[in-house]
């Protein structure tokens, strides 16, 4: 027997996490995830910090709206999600300049040399700096967002991969696992498998491509202070961090991939290790773990929050590249408003609200603006 709700979520990152909080409570919702457990994959390999200069203009409009929102729920926790930690970059006056935003401020070299010591004089030619970046404290986080979501009586079930959905009727049938369920509307989460889903569920796919990202935790003979800034290059070729006494960094690679367990490759690790020995005094002795990530995107660069245009009740929630926790709040406030409304001729099943938000952020988000598509 299929189990009935008005939302199904189809994954457990946090976009499918964030969603379920923010409907929780608010009509009847399960949860299905691939994996045994919660935010395997992308969610649990993230660089843990929120830049409101990163990204284009709605990004970072979803940044600072989920900012608030985390701020809110931090005077209510014992230990906060938000920690202040500035964001600098670094490079060449053109590099920096092109991807320096209205929220970040423009630095000199020597600036820059004194908020991280550790960076060798002459290795860059101008700085930005923004200062209203925060570090997350991802496990928190998703953990929260579950807890607010069980105690409000939304359903989760681990170890489910979607292999059969249809529409029947007015809403969706879904075969997950060994169980079975009937939704109103079905969100697609399922990240770097969100065509995938769309295909299995007889929609027409978006062309989201999965992108790759390692990054890693190394020793250092010389730990950054505490309050460094992340530190990242404006060609996109390397970040760091510190983390305790050790530092996270990353090659930045963005290099297609299919939906996959990603692996880091022999050589990505080291390369970066030897780069920056060169540019910094850290003195990198040790690399402790790597991992690879999927930061999936749509054909514009814009994460997709909205129903699809031709299939009632299949909204997708999907496409959050590099973006996906700072943006992960706003996004949930957003689609929840949207599902309860019943908007996009997808009310079948989904539970009555106020109007769902028609709004430029909306449109920007749109499964079906324009631009979406490769």
């Amino acid at each position: 027997m299929a189990a009935h709700y008005d939302v199904l979520i189809v994954g457990g990152g946090i976009a499918g996490l964030s969603l379920a909080s923010a409907l929780a409570g608010r009509c009847s919702l399960a949860l299905v995830e691939a994996e045994q457990e919660l935010a395997y994959h992308t969610s649990s390999r993230s660089a843990r910090q929120f830049i409101p200069s990163y990204g284009p203009p709605v990004v970072q409009q979803l940044t600072v709206r989920t900012l608030e929102l985390l701020a809110a729920r931090d005077a209510e926790l014992r230990e906060p999600i938000l920690t202040p930690r500035s964001f600098m970059l670094i490079g060449t006056e053109d590099g920096v300049a092109a991807d320096a935003s209205g929220l970040m401020r423009s630095i000199t070299p020597a600036e820059a040399l004194e908020l991280c010591p550790a960076l060798v004089p002459g290795s860059f030619q101008a700085a930005g700096l923004d200062e209203g970046s925060f570090g997350c404290n991802a496990p928190l986080l998703l953990a929260d967002h579950r807890q607010r979501a069980e105690a409000a009586g939304v359903d989760i079930i681990t170890g489910a991969r979607v292999h059969t959905a249809q529409r029947l009727g007015s809403g969706w049938q879904v075969g997950a696992g060994t169980e079975g369920f009937q939704a109103g509307v079905v969100v697609n989460a399922a990240g770097a498998w969100a065509d995938e889903l769309a295909v299995i569920s007889g929609v027409e796919k978006l062309g989201l491509q999965p992108y790759r990202r390692t990054a890693a935790i190394a020793a250092v003979d010389h730990p950054l202070p505490e309050h460094s800034p992340m530190v990242a290059a404006a060609d996109k070729s390397f970040y760091f961090r510190r983390d305790g006494d050790d530092v996270l960094i990353s090659p930045s690679e963005s290099e297609p991939s299919g939906p996959e367990d990603a692996r880091p490759r022999a050589g990505d690790v080291e390369r970066l290790v030897d780069k920056l020995n060169e540019i910094t005094t850290l003195g990198i002795t040790e690399v402790r773990r790597a991992w690879t990530g999927l930061r999936t995107e749509a054909a514009d660069g814009v994460p997709v929050a909205g129903f699809d245009a031709e299939a009632p009740g299949f909204y997708w929630l999907a496409g959050q590249g590099g973006y996906g926790f700072q943006t992960s709040s706003a996004m949930a406030e957003l689609a929840a408003a949207q599902i309860l409304a019943g908007q996009g001729g997808a009310g079948q099943g989904a539970v009555a609200g106020t109007a769902g938000p028609e709004s430029r952020t909306a449109e920007a988000l749109a499964a079906t603006r324009w631009s979406v598509r490769r």
